[in-house]
C-alpha cells in the first residue's frame, strides 16, 4: 500500500480503481493514508471517487459481457436461480448502484447490474453518488479525528 501512496494522486487513483473490481483491496485506507500524508482533502476525495467509480463501471461492463449460458454451464448456476436474482435486481433496479461502495457485495452488485442490463446511465450516476458519499464520509471522519490526535 505504501508504494501506491508513493505515487501520490496517481497511486490513489489506481488503488481506488482496483478496489472497485473483484480484487480485494481497501481504497478507504488508501484515502486516509493520502490525507495523513498531507494530501489536499478535496482533490484526494475527487481522485479516489473517480478511480473507484471507473473501477465500478468496469465491473458493470464485465457483467454486461456475461452470458446466461456461460453462467449456467461453467459456474453451474441453475436457470431458476438466475431468474430469481433477476427478479430481485428488477425490483430495486439502478438504485442498487448506490450500494456498490459496500465492501464485498458492492462489486457483486455492480457486476449484477451489468449482467441484467440495468439502465447504464442511471446506474452510473447512482454509483458515482454512492461512491462519492463514501469518500466524503471518510474525509469528514479524518478531519474530525484529527482534532483529537
Amino acid at each position: 500500500m505504501e508504494w501506491l501512496l508513493s505515487l501520490g494522486y496517481f497511486g490513489l487513483f489506481v488503488g481506488s480503481f482496483v478496489a472497485a473490481t473483484v480484487v480485494p483491496f481497501s481504497s478507504d485506507v488508501l484515502l486516509v493514508g493520502m490525507l495523513a500524508a498531507g494530501g489536499n482533502i478535496w482533490l484526494s476525495v475527487a481522485v479516489a471517487t473517480l478511480g473507484n467509480w471507473l473501477g465500478g463501471l468496469t465491473s458493470y461492463g464485465l457483467g454486461w459481457l456475461g452470458k446466461w449460458e456461460w453462467i449456467e454451464r461453467y459456474m453451474k448456476v441453475k436457470h431458476e436461480t438466475l431468474i430469481k436474482h433477476k427478479d430481485k435486481i428488477d425490483r430495486f433496479g439502478a438504485w442498487l448502484a448506490l450500494l456498490t461502495w459496500l465492501p464485498f457485495v458492492g462489486d457483486v452488485f455492480a457486476i449484477a447490474l451489468g449482467f441484467y442490463k440495468v439502465d447504464f446511465r442511471k446506474s452510473a450516476l447512482l454509483m458515482l453518488i454512492g461512491k462519492g458519499a463514501r469518500f466524503v464520509g471518510w474525509a469528514l471522519l479524518f478531519i474530525w479525528g484529527k482534532q483529537f490526535f
